[in-house]
């Protein structure tokens, strides 16, 4: 009795099987090649650039104020305008020492004092305190509004690089004043100043080398027997 050998599923199947696996491949490619870009994309692109343009920001603000510091201490390597003085006498000296008041009333004892704020990088609260005396001495109404205009660019700006520290109230002063200036624009800001340099920056001044080199140094003599 003779049987007749068909062909087998299973070699159709292993027939068809490399067959239906690249065309599932290229099925699958092309519904990556169809979909749509993911909604959060965009929202995550959005957010890069923001952040670069964030750091780029952050960077020249940076480069601002790094440049605004070079540019301070440029301007504060030559000591200019000082007031003429003499020689300070070792009396004049050791009364520096008895009060702040003794050592701002002197043109000498107001020079030794700004060179030691210099070291301190507060000249400017010598500089400005100076300015409102120099706006005080002053009768020409056009002259004093140009006075005051250049000490508010020069010290009570914030934009300046010589500002000085001065609280929200003497400021709305300040500010109210510059409507119409005058000899007295500055007064309670220049005692702010006054008594910051007082209490912050006497006392390190008569501990400072700068005022101890001052006093007259002991001859030493030799006595012969």
């Amino acid at each position: 009795m003779c049987f007749r050998k068909g062909k087998s599923n299973s070699a159709d199947f292993n027939d068809k099987l490399p067959q239906d696996l690249n065309r599932e491949r290229r099925s699958s490619r092309c519904r990556r090649m169809r979909t749509p870009p993911h909604p959060n994309l965009h929202a995550t692109i959005d957010q890069i650039h923001a952040a670069s343009v964030g750091a780029v920001a952050a960077a020249a603000h940076d480069d601002d104020d790094r440049n605004r510091r070079i540019s301070y201490d440029v301007k504060l390597e030559p000591i200019q305008n000082c007031e003429a003085s003499t020689t300070p006498t070792a009396e004049e000296v050791y009364s520096w020492a008895e009060s702040f008041d003794k050592l701002m009333k002197t043109p000498a004892g107001r020079n030794i004092f700004r060179e030691f704020l210099r070291t301190e990088y507060s000249e400017e609260n010598m500089l400005f305190w100076l300015a409102c005396e120099d706006l005080k001495n002053e009768a020409n109404k056009s002259v004093i509004e140009e006075k005051a205009r250049m000490i508010y660019e020069d010290f009570i700006s914030i934009l300046s690089p010589k500002e000085v520290s001065l609280d929200s109230r003497v400021r709305d002063v300040i500010n109210k004043k510059m409507a119409e200036p005058s000899t007295q624009t500055f007064d309670d800001a220049q005692l702010q100043i006054y008594t910051l340099m007082h209490r912050d920056s006497y006392p390190r001044f008569l501990n400072s080398s700068i005022y101890k080199s001052l006093f007259p140094r002991p001859s030493s003599t030799s006595s012969e027997s």
